[in-house]
């Protein structure tokens, strides 16, 4: 098999691609993550997984790579990662009541083949009614400040959500496991043939 590499640092990406039980390596992707002009979301995150997945490919010769990137999208714009308690407070506050529309991108990149399968695996996120005390409390808790959106769905962020819509809640979090086990499977890989 090839090496198996995940072009990310992401803790969370790192931890969702230990469910598959694969040994892999990371390898961090140095790209410039700023939209083009007039780019679309769908668009922004499928260009930044394959270009995320051939730049740490210039590294590994005999690998398929994994690339990924994710956005919020509300009401139509693009929201970044909050990056202050004062910012987070201010995205949590917009959503009250209303639906957020994660895009979560993901490239699978064969580096002796120079081929790639990517997808865009959309989630919708539909958020309770919130007040500012409980936004504030929720992030003074958990602190989620490099996430987009400004939650983790994988701890006490779920009690901001009415409901969630989705093929797969890993591409919430930042990785469709679903999705990538058949782009594993159509380049040679049976995950669970390769279980111990």
């Amino acid at each position: 098999m090839k090496t198996l590499v995940l072009g990310s640092t992401s803790v969370f990406r790192k931890a969702i691609l230990e469910k598959l039980n694969l040994d892999f390596i990371c390898d961090k992707p140095e790209i410039d993550e700023t939209p083009l002009p007039n780019e679309q979301p769908v668009q922004l995150v499928e260009r930044l997984a394959i270009e995320k997945a051939r730049k740490v490919a210039t590294g590994h010769s005999d690998a398929l790579i994994i690339g990924s990137d994710q956005v919020a999208v509300h009401q139509g714009e693009i929201l970044g990662k909050p990056g202050s308690q004062e910012n987070a407070i201010k995205q949590l506050l917009r959503f009250s009541g209303d639906k957020v529309t994660f895009l979560t991108s993901l490239c699978l990149y064969d580096s002796v083949t120079d081929t790639y399968d990517v997808i865009v695996e959309p989630f919708y996120v539909f958020f309770r009614e919130l007040t500012h005390s409980q936004v504030a409390a929720y992030i003074e808790a958990e602190l989620p400040l490099n996430c987009a959106g400004s939650f983790k769905s994988e701890g006490l962020g779920i009690c901001l959500f009415e409901r969630l819509q989705g093929e797969d809640p890993n591409a919430l979090i930042g990785l469709p496991l679903i999705r990538l086990t058949k782009m594993l499977e159509k380049h040679g890989v049976d995950v669970l043939a390769l279980q111990k």
